[in-house]
């Protein structure tokens, strides 16, 4: 975990609660630390497709709110007939055999199948128990697995699927973003979140890099290449102030401002913001498409597209410097193939894009690679 590993192993059990809500900011006392793997794309991401399929307890709170966009909001006033209404997935309180054993066995826990919107490696998990701060679980585990296709909860439950534990039972911590860095290398596309024995957990992330099925993508033929759906991945960007970058390569149309990706106003003159991207592959790029959705009064002014070939391969115009209009879609048919790894977004001198959107086809090379990556990854 993030925070120190013995941290939270005391023998008192209510170590890890946090003190109870007095009014006021209830985020002043929120507890969080720094998450590297958080600039990964969010696998569960309900705008990438990702959902919360079956929950075996869902009595407070209903589990879909896991993967909810916004941060859990509270409201200390809100009430409805089972009781205290909560932006989260809250199961009820366990209970045990009988009057001689009332507490639950050891064993016993609730559990959310998660499906996630892109397969792909997971680097990361946010579990954030925010306003939870007493009625948090007093551990949790999560395992990940792959099974292609749309399996349902009693297809994804049978005694022959495969569960990995990425993270083990672990204490966490109440009213407070619990991060867990995940070593491996498998490609999964469901996870299962578990509350020992009970709980509540406001949301889940689950971080990493997606890998796309190749020959989904070779049925496609033209695609685009920088979707993050597709393993197109942000690796650098000037300014992350407003919003993530990564943003922009998400699917469908930005539907707010701060869908996309906005960065402050620049003071210094003669710079300007920059977005640098990974694609999946090699591949050869027809057309590009960049959208400032939302964006009035705050869309970058101009903005050029530089691309590369390779780590080390020199970079080369595919757009020009350009102007931008706000809250519309731009359309560039290129003259010839570009034939890029990486592209970088450069906006002057400062300002937002919603969406971009790079048409084409993997290159042969790209195609290979992106097979033998596919194929290492345990697909």
């Amino acid at each position: 975990m993030t925070f120190g590993q013995n941290e939270n192993r005391h023998e008192d059990p209510h170590a890890n609660d946090a003190a109870p809500y007095g009014g006021g900011d209830p985020y002043a006392d929120y507890r969080t630390t720094d998450l590297p793997f958080t600039t990964l794309v969010d696998l569960a991401d309900r705008r990438l497709g990702a959902g919360v399929i079956a929950a075996n307890d869902e009595f407070f709170a209903q589990r879909e709110n896991l993967l909810v966009r916004e941060r859990a909001v509270f409201d200390p006033g809100h009430f409805g007939h089972k009781g205290k209404i909560m932006d989260g997935w809250e199961t009820r309180r366990r209970r045990g055999a009988d009057a001689a054993h009332p507490f639950p066995a050891p064993e016993e826990h609730d559990w959310a199948l998660i499906r996630l919107g892109a397969p792909g490696i997971i680097r990361g998990i946010v579990v954030d128990t925010a306003h939870f701060r007493g009625n948090y679980p007093q551990r949790v585990s999560v395992q990940a697995t792959a099974v292609e296709g749309a399996p349902g909860p009693a297809e994804l439950l049978a005694d022959d699927v495969e569960w990995e534990e990425i993270v083990p039972p672990t204490p966490v911590r109440g009213h407070a973003a619990n991060g867990f860095e995940i070593n491996g290398g498998r490609r999964c596309t469901h996870v299962r979140l578990c509350q020992h024995p009970d709980g509540g957990i406001a949301r889940l992330r689950v971080h990493g890099e997606v890998v796309p099925d190749p020959s989904w993508l070779a049925t496609l033929g033209t695609f685009d290449l920088i979707s993050a759906l597709n393993g197109g991945g942000c690796e650098d960007a000037s300014d992350r102030f407003y919003s993530s970058p990564t943003q922009i390569i998400l699917p469908g149309t930005s539907r707010k401002m701060d869908d996309g990706w906005e960065n402050r106003r620049r003071r210094v003159r003669d710079t300007n913001d920059w977005v640098r991207f990974r694609l999946p592959a090699q591949g050869a790029v027809r057309a590009v498409e960049i959208d400032t959705a939302c964006l009035k009064g705050n869309a970058a002014g101009w903005i050029a597209l530089q691309g590369r070939d390779g780590e080390s391969g020199e970079w080369f115009e595919i757009i020009p410097r350009t102007r931008l209009q706000p809250d519309t879609l731009h359309r560039f048919p290129l003259r010839a193939r570009a034939i890029v790894t990486h592209v970088r977004l450069d906006a002057f001198p400062d300002g937002g894009v919603a969406r971009m959107r790079l048409h084409g086809s993997l290159t042969e090379s790209g195609a290979a690679e992106l097979t033998r990556r596919h194929e290492e990854s345990g697909a």
